[in-house]
């Protein structure tokens, strides 16, 4: 079975700030990471091809620098690694991203199976796992919080809802998305920090992929980000007290005056 598990290099959230003189967000000094959702898709790749035999192929459209996200996967048992990286992917929005993505995996021969996390923590769109889904024709899962086991060419799955899960079976090739529940990434060994820092990683530009100009970066994104700001802190509350029928009378008056 091959597996390509897609990640993002983020900005540590802890760090996060936004330059009040352009509303964007400063990422100097910042630290970059991988998309916390992404090291649970990574160890469900790691630990079905184990399982069932396969490789893992870890893929990331990003700067130079997610080379080091690349390595880190590499450390914990992904195969080999992959860098779709361009000048011209710059600005690019989902749509964009997801077109760029599917392009890579279409010149990379395809797989069985594709792996991302629920959705990343700079953007919270979750938008990309699913769209990369369609532009490949794959049926998808989301919020896959298990993989109960693979029968032939179907996978046996729990899908994480707000009651409760969904047991379902989805044949491949196929997409997941999935939960922090599913698993707990491993820590990378030293012989696999080594092997990692001693891997070649695959560089895949624009002309590599064979994508359309019209089709990435901000010309492919049909969206635009007008402008990113901190919301303004608000002290101002109203400490509702007495029985709970009193301060539920209290709040429908109060609901009631703010309509």
């Amino acid at each position: 079975m091959r597996i390509i598990v897609c990640v993002k290099q983020v900005p540590d959230a802890k760090d996060v700030r936004l330059d009040p003189a352009t509303n964007t967000l400063a990422r100097e000094g910042v630290q970059s990471i991988m998309n916390p959702y992404d090291r649970h898709a990574l160890e469900e790749g790691v630990r079905l091809a184990e399982q069932h035999g396969g490789t893992v192929t870890v893929l990331s459209m990003g700067p130079p620098q997610t080379e080091a996200t690349l390595r880190e996967a590499l450390s914990v048992g992904a195969n080999e690694a992959v860098l779709v990286s361009d000048r011209a992917f710059a600005g690019a929005d989902t749509w964009a991203t997801t077109y760029t993505l599917a392009r890579a995996i279409v010149t990379l021969g395809g797989c069985d199976l594709v792996l991302c996390g629920k959705q990343a923590i700079d953007g919270d769109t979750a938008q990309v796992g699913p769209g990369l889904a369609e532009r490949l024709d794959f049926p998808y899962v989301t919020c896959v919080r298990k993989v109960n086991g693979k029968e032939g060419n179907l996978l046996r799955l729990e899908r994480m809802m707000d009651d409760g899960f969904d047991e379902l079976e989805l044949p491949l090739p196929a997409l997941l998305t999935v939960v922090k529940e599913i698993n707990e990434p491993r820590i990378p060994s030293l012989k696999g920090k080594m092997r990692a820092k001693q891997a070649v990683i695959r560089k895949l530009a624009a002309v590599d992929i064979g994508a359309e100009a019209a089709s990435i970066g901000l010309p492919g994104s049909t969206t635009e980000v007008v402008r990113v700001f901190s919301p303004q802190a608000k002290g101002d509350r109203t400490m509702i007290t007495g029985t709970v029928e009193e301060q539920a009378e209290r709040l429908a008056t109060i609901l009631a005056a703010h309509r």
